[in-house]
Formats: C-alpha cells, sequence, structure tokens
C-alpha cells in the first residue's frame, strides 16, 4: 500500500504548493482512490507534478463536509467523471464557522449535488467493487470499509478538541453546534495491516479510536488524520490539556501516527515531544509506502 499527500497546508516537495487543505492518495494492490480533494483546484496540479493521474482514480472519499476537504471534488469531477463520490448524506448540511469576529459558510459547493457519479451513504459501510454493503465482515483480512460516530455512539467524548464551538450547522435561521454526524473514517486493510484515516477528527481522535476498537476488535496499525487543535486565537491551559492527554494515551496503544493540516505546528510539537518517532508530520508531495 502507498499513501501519497496532494494536499495539505505546508509544502514536502517542492515541486507542490500547499493551501488550507487535505488530499490523500490511497493505491492499494487492486484499488486507487483519494480521501478528500483539498480546497480548491490546486491538487490537480500537485498530482500532475508528482505524475498522479488522476483519471485512474476509482473513488473518492469525503471525510466531511467542510470546504477544505471537499472544494475540489467539481474540478477533479471535470477530469473523471466516472470515479465515484462517496459522502455521507449529512455532509451536504449547511455549515458554518460562526464566532464573535468571523461569519462565514464552510460547506461544500451546492453543486456537488448535481452529480451523476454522487453516492450519498447513511452511516457504516463496506466498499465493494459493486457498491457499498452495509453489512460487514471486520474480520475480513483485507477490504475498504467505512465507520461513523453517530448519535448512538457518542457517549462521553474524550479530549474534544473547544475548537469545534466556533463551528455550527444552520438549520433555519438558526446556528447550532455542529455535531459532526457527516464525519466518516476510512479502514483499509491489506497485507496484514490495518490503516484508519479521517480528516479532521473533529469527533476526536480517541473517541473515533475507541469506535474503531468496538467494531475492529483491536487498534490499527496506523492513523493518519489531522487532529483539529489548531487555533488562530492562542492556546488555553485546557487547549494543552487536550492536547498532552491525546499524546499520551496514543503513545501508549503503540500506534503510528501520520498528521498534519488541522493539527497545527505548536500542538504538533508538544505531541511529538510526548510520541517521538511514534508521530510524523505528513506534508504536501509526501508519500509513505506501507508493507
Amino acid at each position: 500500500m502507498k499513501i501519497t499527500c496532494l494536499m495539505e497546508n505546508t509544502i514536502g516537495n517542492i515541486n507542490c504548493q500547499s493551501e488550507h487543505g487535505l488530499s490523500l492518495l490511497v493505491e492499494t494492490k487492486d484499488r486507487n482512490f483519494l480521501v478528500d480533494t483539498g480546497a480548491s483546484a490546486l491538487f490537480l496540479e500537485n498530482a500532475d507534478k508528482l505524475g498522479v493521474d488522476l483519471r485512474k482514480i476509482e473513488t473518492v472519499f469525503l471525510s466531511h463536509g467542510h470546504y477544505d476537504h471537499g472544494g475540489g471534488i467539481l474540478a477533479f469531477s471535470g477530469i473523471n467523471s466516472t470515479a465515484k463520490i462517496v459522502m455521507q448524506r449529512s455532509a451536504l448540511g449547511n455549515y458554518w464557522h460562526k464566532s464573535e469576529h468571523v461569519e462565514k459558510y464552510i460547506g461544500l459547493d451546492p453543486a456537488i449535488k448535481e452529480l451523476d457519479n454522487l453516492i450519498l451513504a447513511e452511516g457504516d459501510f463496506e466498499f465493494c467493487k459493486d457498491g457499498l454493503k452495509c453489512n460487514f465482515n471486520t474480520e475480513n483480512s483485507e477490504g475498504v470499509y467505512v465507520f461513523t460516530l453517530n448519535k448512538g455512539s457518542k457517549k462521553e467524548l474524550k479530549c474534544w478538541s473547544e475548537g469545534n464551538l466556533v463551528l455550527k450547522e444552520k438549520v433555519g435561521t438558526e446556528y447550532v453546534q455542529d455535531c459532526f454526524n457527516h464525519e466518516q473514517y476510512i479502514v483499509v486493510k491489506e497485507n496484514g495491516k490495518s490503516i484508519l484515516i479521517s480528516g479532521c477528527a473533529h469527533n476526536g481522535i480517541l473517541n473515533i479510536l475507541e469506535e474503531y476498537q468496538r467494531k475492529f476488535d483491536g487498534n490499527p496499525d496506523m492513523i493518519i488524520s489531522g487532529f483539529h487543535m489548531r487555533k488562530k486565537e492562542g492556546y488555553s491551559q485546557t487547549d494543552f490539556g487536550v492536547i498532552r492527554e491525546t499524546a499520551k494515551i496514543l503513545k501508549d496503544t503503540g500506534i503510528v501516527c501520520y498528521t498534519g493540516h488541522c493539527t497545527g505546528e505548536e500542538p504538533y510539537q508538544i505531541m511529538k515531544e510526548i510520541m517521538g518517532n511514534q508521530l510524523q508530520y505528513v506534508r504536501c508531495g509526501d508519500s509513505s509506502e506501507i508493507k
């Protein structure tokens, strides 16, 4: 398995350009797919610079319904109209960044609803060659699975980022707290390895990991995810507590973690001090072989 970062906030390959967004290319022995498409068409240029032919992509999984992960979907569909675009139905919601100083729409372009190749899921599924299979066997040694953290599985959320508090869903004329039921998490199992991929882990990576453990009876070998700890206005002691506690628990699991995008450089450095080589930053243009 090979995973290449086509878009991230920072540059790892000097031939690439960066933006606030995320896009990952996943290549297995018999499948090529994307997780997210960045904030714009820029990831297409990066793919070209890296020698990646996006016309061969079979599927795009959207991790959640924010523009910095799905802003490139329409541009991608312009060069590849056959690849399936798979997202939770709730990802088409009316999502906003709403605070004292900012009121900004951060959802997807409504034109995405008109794509012929769009598949709207509702909850967990296995992605098979012939489509979505809702009842999957997690004991299978290979496959691509998607799971969610629905309201029924949310008990007491651990280390939930307070940065989420400015993220809202507009319902009628009211702004309500986003509950992030539009997030979905991709699990790739191949050659005895299991990789858990998330976009921003708004629900908290520890809660997502706990749900993975419940569904797959164990830990993944690797996590690739933003941890949504980045804050522009500075960090409180509560924030630092969440960052350190998350790092300590992840370290104890022994899972190798790759992060970037919404994690933020300062939180990353704090986590890196705790986790050491168990935590790596993935930048635009970086690529990893998983054997």
